[in-house]
């Protein structure tokens, strides 16, 4: 689920193995990164500015007039959630990071090594048992808990459903919700866990949940984001990913009988930029204990300058769904893309924080904003949107359920609240320039290496499926002649029954187009998305 648009600033509207494993190498780009320089503030930031010239100068320009005071008095970073940490006799395990670095093993040429790579000693694993029988959200093996990094002050949440079919055999996935800023608990009860949550606040069982046929890992991510908390803050992506990776190698050292099934990273909408990223880093790792095996990105965030082309076509008529802007309006959003192409295309080159910024905003108004004026649903073009700022009331319904005393004392919850989004780190992640980053790049690497799944449900506009079918043709990597001129074919519920979408893959990439579903397939389709992952997960478009 991805933050409202109307909640950014400005108007910016969000967008939701070999057996003989080499080394990744991320690409230059990224490799250059310095992770600590993009989570300090933006101090000094007119001063900065004043060395821009040409397009991202005046859209500063243009944002500036926005601020009555200057840039650095305005609160860019989140303030710390309150919490109170529970002493460990709390939880029923704790897996220290120290330990596991500290285990060396004698590698096949006789010589001394880690037995996981990684940089742990300073996380550490909290668990709890989750009792079934106290809030009967599914029958199965539940955890939940805290991974902590106790030298930058970092808590993040998790919780881990067991497959109600064979765990000891069954697929792990691992789950993400986008925004930034939303928490992951919003996908388990709104759109693929075990229950959902009515009005009334009472849990409804899902025939549909993704654990019918995987362990599902939730995560709430990056901190301060649901029941996570932190000191400090998160602005990007690449940082996040560092959290994901102690987290996911504690936890299958901690249940290592979870450890030796396939593993795969799901999520939706800001997961497709998550995602590329936090599997580069996993798969970094020679000596791992995270069997990643695929990753499934559904309607996301992830090639900018071939996204943000597609607006126009979804919004006006052109994805299958009837025009929801008039001719003048379409045309407008024509003239505007240029720009919003040039800005792009600077932030690509640069992958400066002061190019970056002016294109997501000045592409967020121009090409968003037209549509969200309307009142439609940016997440639905089929309907408007309700009272809530993200549209859906069963938002609401579940930060009420999950803002009772009793889910957050057996859950083991530490904040003093549960709000499903952080708007502070959604404009965090913007201002950081984290959304424009052509984290798309990474995508080739990985498909030297493991299968690719991107779906879409077709009445989505924030993350459009023309957009995401459009970025996969366009990637350049060995398969894209191959996967260009791939035959499309319908994709059938079960694969003999009703048409639910069409497919088209080759090579280790595959590109799903689910109808009549939106932003959030599960929600609107949990037939097929069901349907879906099963066969994804057991090899069908890929093996």
């Amino acid at each position: 689920m991805k933050v409202a648009a109307s909640a950014l600033l400005v108007g910016a509207a969000s967008a939701a193995v070999a057996p003989q494993q080499q080394v990744f190498k991320l690409p230059e780009q990224l490799k250059e990164l310095k992770t600590d320089a993009w989570t300090k503030p933006l101090h000094n930031l007119e001063e900065s500015l004043k060395t821009l010239t040409g397009e991202a100068r005046r859209v500063w320009d243009e944002v500036a007039l926005m601020f009555p005071e200057s840039f650095e008095k305005a609160a860019f970073f989140t303030s710390p959630k309150p919490h109170t940490k529970r002493p460990d006799h709390e939880w029923d395990h704790i897996m220290k990071g120290a330990d596991v670095q500290s285990v060396w093993v004698e590698n096949e040429n006789g010589e001394k090594e880690r037995e996981i790579d990684g940089k742990l000693e300073n996380f550490n694993l909290r668990v709890k048992k989750v009792d079934p029988g106290l809030l009967g959200v599914d029958k199965v093996k539940q955890y939940s808990g805290y991974l902590d990094d106790e030298e930058e002050d970092k808590h993040l949440f998790y919780w881990f459903f067991e497959s109600r079919n064979d765990p000891a055999n069954d697929p792990v996935v691992l789950w993400l919700n986008g925004g930034p800023g939303c928490s992951s608990l919003m996908g388990l009860f709104m759109e693929l866990g075990p229950s959902g949550i009515t009005k009334k606040i009472d849990l409804k069982y899902n025939d549909f949940s993704w654990n019918a046929n995987a362990s599902v890992i939730f995560i709430d991510q990056p901190v301060n984001v649901g029941y996570s908390y932190s000191s400090g803050s998160v602005s990007n992506t690449v940082a996040a990913g560092k959290d994901i990776y102690a987290l996911l190698t504690l936890f299958f050292k901690q249940f290592p009988e979870y450890a030796k099934q396939s593993f795969h990273i799901s999520g939706e909408s800001y997961a497709g930029h998550y995602i590329p990223i936090f599997a580069s880093e996993i798969l970094s790792h020679k000596k791992r204990n995270i069997n990643l095996q695929s990753v499934l990105i559904g309607n996301g965030l992830t090639d900018g300058l071939t996204q943000y082309d597609q607006y126009r076509p979804m919004a006006c008529g052109e994805g299958g769904w009837p025009a929801v802007l008039d001719e003048s309006t379409c045309q407008s959003m024509d003239n505007a893309y240029p720009r919003c192409a040039s800005l792009i295309q600077g932030c690509y080159d640069s992958e400066s924080v002061w190019s970056c910024v002016p294109a997501s905003i000045y592409c967020n108004n121009a090409m968003i904003g037209p549509y969200q004026r309307t009142g439609q649903n940016v997440y639905d073009v089929r309907r408007p949107c309700g009272d809530n700022d993200l549209c859906y009331d069963e938002i609401d319904w579940i930060a009420k359920y999950l803002n009772r005393p009793e889910v957050m004392q057996a859950v083991g919850a530490e904040v003093s609240s549960y709000e499903g989004c952080n708007f502070d780190i959604n404009r965090n992640f913007l201002l950081q320039g984290d959304w424009m980053k052509p984290y798309h790049r990474v995508v080739p690497g990985l498909l030297e290496q493991i299968p690719v799944l991107i779906y879409a449900g077709d009445a989505d506009y924030i993350c459009n499926w023309l957009g995401n079918k459009a970025w996969t043709e366009a990637l350049e990597w060995p398969g894209q002649k191959e996967y260009k001129k791939a035959a499309t074919e319908d994709l059938l519920l079960g694969g003999k029954g009703e048409k639910i979408g069409d497919y088209k893959s080759s090579g280790n990439f595959t590109f799903i187009r689910l109808h009549a579903a939106g932003h959030m397939v599960p929600y609107d389709q949990p037939a097929a998305s069901a349907d879906m992952l099963k066969r994804w997960l057991a090899g069908e478009f890929w093996a």
